[in-house]
């Protein structure tokens, strides 16, 4: 999970990520005319996202597809928001009777 955090911290991988996860397939030259960075500084942004596994790439002849993968994401989210999540629902949802109760009473 490091890897994936270490990747998300940077502004032009997520906006890699971005334009991959919108056209799936892009080669790296797509990605390239989005930037005004050298294309091996792309190739690098693209290197710590496939080493973070959130982006999948497969050569086809001379071109590099590119594709988004969630998944990573997804095990983060699970990790760390999940228990959250629903402790914050708990409470939420005890406030929202306790409130309704009080204005039905008032009544």
């Amino acid at each position: 999970m490091d890897n994936v955090f270490a990747a998300l911290a940077s502004q032009p991988r997520r906006r890699i990520l971005d334009i991959v996860k919108t056209m799936p397939g892009c080669s790296v030259n797509d990605v390239c005319k989005y930037f005004d960075i050298s294309r091996i500084a792309v190739m690098k942004h693209l290197r710590v996202l496939e080493e973070a596994n959130l982006i999948v790439s497969r050569k086809v002849g001379r071109t590099r597809e590119l594709f988004f993968n969630a998944v990573p994401i997804q095990m983060v989210y699970d990790r760390w928001t999940t228990e959250y999540s629903a402790l914050w629902s708990r409470g939420a949802t005890r406030l929202k009777y306790k409130l309704e109760s009080r204005s039905q009473s008032d009544d």
